[in-house]
């Protein structure tokens, strides 16, 4: 292992990761308009807490949903980038991959005090949310193997 195949698959990876949010992206924004319910705030609510970010109004929140939505997935993916150039290789790598995102949210999300944890979550939307983060994870890793040929 060298530094530079572990910066090669973080480049990769954040190229699969932004194809990992679209697909997610696309994934939810199905089921919400099949479930007619609105999206979740609690990344957004996450990220503000932490950067210490108000937005000014309900146009401004939705601005830094959309950035906190795209960076977070994007970014994630230079992770499913260093797992390969630490050798992980196919759905094994994915799984992985899966595991830290959802168990991340699962985790820090409740401890931050905007979402509900697991055990409390009803346990429909639990898989739900299980299964968007499976496509996001699923795409990232086709995205990236399709990135590593070339």
């Amino acid at each position: 292992m060298r530094i530079g195949d572990l910066a090669a698959g973080a480049g990769k990876g954040l190229l699969a990761g932004a194809i990992g949010t679209v697909a997610m992206t696309l994934s939810s924004t199905l089921e919400m308009k099949l479930r007619d319910r609105k999206g979740s705030t609690a990344p957004a609510d996450a990220a503000s807490k932490v950067l210490g970010v108000e937005p000014v109004d309900e146009a401004a929140s939705a601005r830094f949903a959309t950035i906190v939505h795209w960076g977070y997935g994007t970014a994630w993916g230079s992770v499913r980038g260093l797992l390969a150039g630490l050798g992980m290789h196919g759905w094994a790598t994915d799984a992985a991959h899966f595991a830290a995102v959802w168990g991340t949210g699962l985790a820090v999300l409740p401890a931050l005090d905007v979402a509900p944890p697991p055990q409390e979550m009803e346990p429909q939307d639990l898989a739900i949310d299980a299964f968007h983060h499976l496509i996001y994870a699923a795409a990232t890793g086709l995205a990236y193997r399709a990135l590593d040929r070339h």
